[in-house]
């Protein structure tokens, strides 16, 4: 699809805005330091982050680290520096159109495109949410002893914690966010520190190794992680986000709002990335250097943790962890489902309802392999929640790429070109190990 194409479908008059109960409700100062006027910003890359340090990522970061060592930080770094480019396309294409991704395909695409676009983007939110929902109720019963297909019908109830969040305002839900992050990061330095990696062979990891594309497991699990950290919900969710402050409509001010958000977004997934090589490196350095190299079980991480490290707060903190990063998603999976919501459907329904009825779909899979197989499916689920959001991705990516390139559209914010290329290369890369995971599944074990 062309500009032309893109372009020749244009409202004549722009949709109402996405979240309007927090749209322009952050007071942004024109004047004073740099360093007061960039606070004004700080918050939607955080809410964005969430959903890179979900329980999905924790069951594929367990299951790459304590399979392939450190093998796979390569992969958690290319896709945190992917994540890191796309949303600040996303700042660039809310805050320049003031308009979110879902509105912009369903007024630009024809609904032969857009309505397939939606469905897909409520197939992801789906995945995202029982990612969390399974998580959640692991870390439930392992503090508490809550048995595991309850915990699954508990997490229901976060939908009041949405309700009074919402309520409250957003600076207060991004502060919320922001300190559970905080905890979530120091619970994990403390993991990393009793595990005492191989630091030689930590930081080898980080460079790319050629058989995470020759292995086949390997590469389902760089696909989970790659799904599991470029999230398609949030590329619409951070599009809506942006225009929670209430920026000048010059061209100057939109400007330094693109240059302070992106920092934003990035500082919040560097955190992001922190958090998710430090799951990998400890159960690299814990399970895989142990010879446990079969662990993708959270259940089996909380219990193998405490007599392989000789310490009994490793696994208490691997389960708060865990249940602080359940808690978290939760928030930004309502809000992106909103969006989506919204924007295609032009539908909007309460917080507390729409929550349901994610949440809801989101039940059936969960309470089916829990009753089927108890603890021993939700691993393989977590991971394969993963990888369909992979498979999403692209579905996200490309209209993206279409709308933040087009400057019939964006004007003289259109993105540069170094970022177009980049963010095309990015499109190219999940498309081709796409494929060669379809192509791998097609073929057969071999």
């Amino acid at each position: 699809m062309n500009d032309a194409r893109v372009e020749a479908q244009a409202p004549a008059s722009p949709p109402p805005s996405s979240l309007p109960e927090v749209n322009r409700s952050v007071a942004v100062p024109r004047h004073g330091a740099v360093l007061r006027r960039f606070a004004a910003f700080l918050g939607p890359g955080y809410l964005v982050a969430v959903g890179y340090m979900d329980p999905g990522n924790w069951a594929t970061a367990l299951a790459g680290g304590s399979a392939f060592g450190y093998t796979l930080l390569s992969v958690a770094l290319l896709s945190s520096l992917m994540a890191m480019l796309l949303q600040a396309l996303c700042v660039r294409l809310g805050i320049a159109t003031g308009q979110d991704l879902a509105q912009l395909c369903r007024s630009r695409f024809p609904r032969w495109a857009s309505l397939p676009l939606w469905a897909l983007a409520e197939l992801a939110i789906c995945a995202t949410d029982l990612a969390e929902l399974i998580g959640t109720a692991i870390a439930l019963q392992l503090l508490f002893g809550i048995p595991l297909l309850y915990g699954v019908v508990l997490t229901a109830l976060d939908a009041f914690l949405i309700l009074w969040l919402q309520h409250r305002g957003v600076r207060w839900v991004e502060a919320l966010v922001a300190g559970l992050i905080l905890l979530i990061l120091g619970c994990f330095v403390v993991q990393v520190a009793l595990s005492d990696p191989e630091w030689g062979a930590l930081l080898r990891g980080y460079l790319p190794s050629g058989s995470i594309v020759t292995d086949r497991r390997q590469l389902y699990l760089a696909m989970g992680i790659l799904g599991a950290t470029v999230m398609p919900h949030n590329l619409y969710l951070h599009t809506a986000l942006v225009q929670s402050r209430a920026i000048a409509h010059d061209l100057p001010a939109k400007r330094e709002a693109i240059r302070f958000a992106s920092w934003d977004s990035s500082l919040a997934l560097t955190v992001a990335l922190v958090v998710n090589s430090a799951i990998l490196i400890t159960a690299a350095a814990v399970f895989h250097a142990g010879g446990q190299h079969e662990v993708a079980e959270l259940q089996d991480a909380y219990r193998l943790l405490a007599p392989m490290l000789g310490s009994a707060a490793a696994a208490s903190l691997f389960a708060v962890a865990l249940l602080l990063s359940g808690i978290n998603s939760t928030v930004t999976a309502t809000l992106a489902g909103q969006v989506v919501m919204e924007g295609f459907l032009h539908i909007r329904l309460p917080p507390f309802i729409r929550r349901l009825i994610t949440r809801g779909i989101a039940i059936i899979p969960a309470v089916a392999v829990t009753w089927a197989y108890g603890e021993t499916g939700t691993a393989e689920l977590l991971v394969l929640s993963q990888v369909v959001l992979s498979l999403q991705l692209p579905f996200a990516v490309v209209p993206l790429m279409l709308f933040v390139g087009s400057r019939r559209r964006m004007g003289p914010l259109a993105a540069p070109a170094w970022q177009m290329a980049l963010g095309w290369a990015s499109a190219a890369l999940i498309l081709a190990l796409n494929a060669k995971l379809i192509w791998d599944f097609l073929a057969g074990p071999g």
